[in-house]
């Protein structure tokens, strides 16, 4: 009896099967495996805690958040407009002497912690070594701030990227932090709605704050078209709360410049939630 050949089995082929028998898993258990898979990944598979380096089933161990829910209560107070500490005030809507004197185009800013250690190493892996999933624990953070603030934007807006600066990094890592944030806040986001028109130079290399707002001036696009994001068609953006992500904010030059094109697209308040804000030693 002639044995007939093996016939090779695709890609297609296989990615297909394990698609059927995740639906048939599903229809047994209740569960939406496509969909819970990398939850069971990370209780099935530890990793070490980033700070730390225990063991750990999340990206932060359990008491590495606990000390960093610490760190945010007891974070001094903070500018409400650009979100410099205040120290000594402890009015939460006072503005520093800088937003008083030359009032930014944004209207508040919401930061997790200070650009220091140990939340400084979280944003350079997150940014230079594609570490994407501390992009949804910088959600995460930003999320219970925005609660607590009553914060809730009718559409989150990453700061973009230029166009070889992203070809290069393969991410933006404000999206990936933006994406996130907008499901626990369970408002839209968008990556199209504002583009930049030109390459810059990075804001780091810069000095001083003249130097980086000349480095950002009309070098974004806001997009004047009709879309639906998530479940809601935006027709414009007249009147709108938005809110702009970014992971760190450093003079604040960028952040203006691209609330100063959002605001004449019609938006009626700009909210910024960044993940880290540079101490002020550091942000003149």
């Amino acid at each position: 009896m002639t044995q007939m050949p093996l016939q090779p089995v695709s890609k297609c082929a296989l990615a297909l099967g394990h698609l059927r028998s995740l639906n048939f898993l599903s229809s047994v258990t209740g569960v939406n495996l496509r969909t819970a898979w990398p939850a069971l990944l990370r209780v099935a598979l530890q990793n070490r805690c980033f700070l730390c380096g225990n063991m750990s089933h999340l990206e932060i161990c359990r008491d590495c958040e606990l000390e960093a829910l610490e760190d945010t209560l007891d974070d001094a107070p903070r500018c409400a407009c650009c979100a410099l500490t205040l120290a000594g005030i402890e009015d939460p809507s006072q503005r520093c002497s800088r937003c008083v004197v030359e009032p930014p185009a944004f209207d508040a800013t919401l930061a997790f912690a200070d650009y220091s250690a140990p939340y400084d190493s979280l944003a350079l892996a997150l940014k230079f070594s594609a570490r994407l999933n501390l992009a949804g624990w910088f959600a995460r953070k930003l999320a219970q701030l925005a609660h607590y603030a009553d914060v809730q934007p009718d559409l989150i807006i990453p700061v973009p990227l230029a166009r070889s600066r992203l070809a290069q990094r393969g991410f933006n890592q404000a999206w990936e932090v933006a994406r996130v944030l907008g499901r626990l806040l369970d408002a839209n986001a968008s990556a199209t709605i504002v583009t930049r028109t030109r390459s810059t130079l990075p804001q780091s290399a810069l000095a001083d704050v003249q130097s980086r707002r000349d480095n950002v001036q009309d070098a974004f696009s806001v997009a004047r078209y009709q879309g639906f994001f998530g479940r809601k068609r935006i027709r414009s953006l007249d009147g709108l709360h938005l809110a702009v992500v970014d992971d760190v904010m450093t003079s604040g030059a960028t952040l203006n410049a691209l609330a100063q094109q959002l605001k004449q697209a019609g938006a009626a308040r700009v909210t910024n939630l960044v993940a880290l804000r540079t101490p002020a030693a550091y942000s003149r």
